[in-house]
């Protein structure tokens, strides 16, 4: 059974080598990529381009995005009652004690700093499926209430 994973990255760059390393790690991995906030929020909604998308099992978000930043992304899906409960894994490049409270504030799984070399992010997205992928057990969603 596939694994959905939405990643949210507006580098181009950083999403191609996610991709390659997660394909690396699970071959049942489905990885759909938004480029900013505004997008994801239309994928987990349903809206626009996006109305047979599937529901992520789990969420890689960047924080520092054009249109609507990460923090904001956050806020909205936990917000909702029926996006609420898929983890949210911030991946970024900032260290800002800032960022990382406010994550944890806004109900973040997890927050991970990306590594600049190749080799510690294939490292790191091996842990990520290890765990998020492998082991975490996540509730049954009945159909969304849009």
């Amino acid at each position: 059974m596939p694994i959905e994973i939405l990643l949210v990255e507006d580098n181009d760059g950083d999403a191609r080598l996610l991709r390659e390393a997660l394909l690396v790690a699970n071959k049942n991995a489905q990885l759909h990529v938004v480029t900013d906030g505004t997008e994801a929020l239309s994928f987990l909604k349903y809206q626009g381009k996006y109305l047979d998308a599937p529901r992520p099992d789990v969420i890689l978000l960047d924080l520092h995005m054009p249109k609507m930043n990460g923090l904001e992304v956050l806020a909205k899906v936990k917000a909702d009652p029926w996006l609420k409960t898929i983890p949210i894994i911030v991946l970024t490049t900032s260290q800002r004690e800032s960022d990382i409270s406010q994550s944890y504030n806004l109900m973040a799984s997890c927050y991970l700093t990306k590594p600049t070399e190749l080799e510690e992010l294939q490292s790191l997205v091996k842990s990520l499926n290890d765990f998020w992928l492998s082991k975490v057990k996540l509730p049954k969603q009945k159909e969304p209430v849009l």
